[in-house]
């Protein structure tokens, strides 16, 4: 006998199951509540001094005397327990996402709206929320204390470095019009060096020993490219190159770069104080270091009147300086030196700028964001004159973009130009002599 199926004998019919997550921020909807309830418990265990207690216990018990009057799913209690020990453990919200290595930046553009940056793609994250904006200042408020920064509706912006080199930045309205916005440059505790750079894939061999060859040479080296394009991990590797027994001095408004050298001063700007006094630029420390005997001076990022200041030191015999600056190519990188330059309000003819920028640097470096996160060494150019008026410029490497892959993967491939750079013979005169099969001719 045939056997007949239990869908057939009783017209079942199948249904799919739809499974819908729910975001971080709807797992508790009333957020007033919420915030009332977190407010309580918070000021409930200073008053009883429980922070000298065990921390899991006094945070349970502490949770469970609030919230015993209120008619709370587990969901819900659950949802109070990890907020609070976050509040009180770590940084909030951000806590886990500070913690996990992987997570190279940190976005927050409202409560609900948390955006993070992994493996170079940036993507939303709905396993975190805040309850509110007073919530983001608050923990925007506890991770720049530490460092002894604050922000109010005095100083409605900030940007500072945290304990482990992260890079906060925060805007408070009414200059952000869509409340409190945070930005986490996070901080690799493992530093990247040319041999990661090699493996995935930014620069090729040649070009990796080219730019070390510039660097023991003692050229002067301009790093350009976009937000997030990596100039500062770059110049981080360039300045290893450098000598052990070079007097390096590092400029910047957040210290980022992390030399190994034995011989490494670091200096930081600062900010004016409550009375809008006290600021300190990245002029003032360039024109500050000439005065304390450098090797190299190293400036993390020009965007100003410094320019002015580093061409002068470049151009004076502090060889083998370096510096960062924001261009979508390395013409328009010398386009915007020119007026920088022209900030200073000193009159100058375009041209005897051009032939400064030309005498001072001799290699500038694009790095790019390529559209699938990846970062690569778009162009090496060397400066080698002036040309009918204008700065010309020669590329030695180059990247070039054949197209997309079916995966989003950039496909392309590194070119060496048939061009024998003019810096040839002064890396030569150095006694480095090991770029023969790079330089044939």
């Amino acid at each position: 006998m045939e056997q007949k199926k239990f869908k057939t004998e009783f017209s079942a019919i199948d249904k799919k199951v739809e499974i819908t997550e729910t975001s971080d921020y709807n797992e508790f909807k009333n957020k007033e509540l919420l915030d009332k309830l977190r407010n309580n418990i918070i000021q409930h265990l200073i008053d009883s001094e429980a922070l000298n207690k065990n921390v899991d216990d006094f945070i349970k018990n502490g949770i469970d005397e609030i919230i015993n009057d209120y008619d709370l799913s587990s969901n819900e209690r659950n949802y109070i327990y990890n907020l609070i020990d976050n509040e009180i453990n770590g940084y909030g919200p951000l806590t886990e996402l500070l913690k996990d290595k992987e997570i190279t930046e940190i976005m927050v553009n409202s409560p609900d709206e948390i955006y993070i940056e992994l493996d170079g793609k940036v993507i939303k994250d709905e396993s975190v929320s805040f309850i509110n904006d007073e919530h983001i200042i608050r923990v925007v408020q506890r991770l720049i204390q530490q460092v002894g920064k604050t922000i109010d509706t005095a100083h409605p912006m900030v940007d500072a470095r945290l304990d482990d080199g992260s890079r906060l930045n925060a805007i408070l309205p009414p200059l952000s019009l869509n409340g409190p916005v945070v930005t986490i440059r996070k901080f690799k505790s493992e530093l990247v060096n040319i041999e990661d750079f090699l493996r995935t894939g930014t620069l090729t061999p040649y070009m990796a020993r080219f730019l070390e060859a510039c660097v023991h040479a003692k050229l002067n080296i301009l790093v350009v490219g976009g937000t997030g394009a990596g100039k500062t991990t770059l110049l981080n590797v360039l300045s290893s190159f450098c000598d052990e027994d070079d007097r390096i001095i590092t400029i910047e408004d957040a210290a980022e770069l992390k030399l190994k050298q034995p011989h490494v001063i670091s200096l930081e700007t600062r900010n004016n104080n409550y009375e809008g006094e006290g600021a300190i630029t990245i002029r003032d420390l360039v024109i500050n270091s000439l005065r304390m005997r450098p090797d190299r001076i190293i400036v993390g990022e020009v965007r100003g009147k410094e320019a002015f200041d580093m061409l002068q030191a470049m151009n004076t015999g502090h060889e083998g300086s370096m510096t960062t600056m924001h261009a979508n190519s390395p013409e328009d990188a010398l386009n915007r030196l020119e007026t920088m330059v022209l900030m200073n309000g000193v009159e100058i003819p375009v041209g005897a700028i051009r032939e400064y920028i030309e005498g001072a640097i001799q290699i500038v470096v694009q790095v790019k964001r390529l559209t699938d996160g990846r970062r690569r060494i778009s162009t090496i150019s060397e400066i080698t004159g002036i040309e009918n008026g204008e700065i010309k410029q020669e590329k030695i490497f180059e990247f070039i973009q054949t197209g997309v892959l079916e995966n989003g993967e950039v496909a392309g491939e590194f070119i060496l130009h048939k061009y024998i750079p003019k810096n040839y013979d002064r890396i030569k005169a150095k006694g480095i002599d090991d770029l023969k099969d790079i330089f044939k001719g």
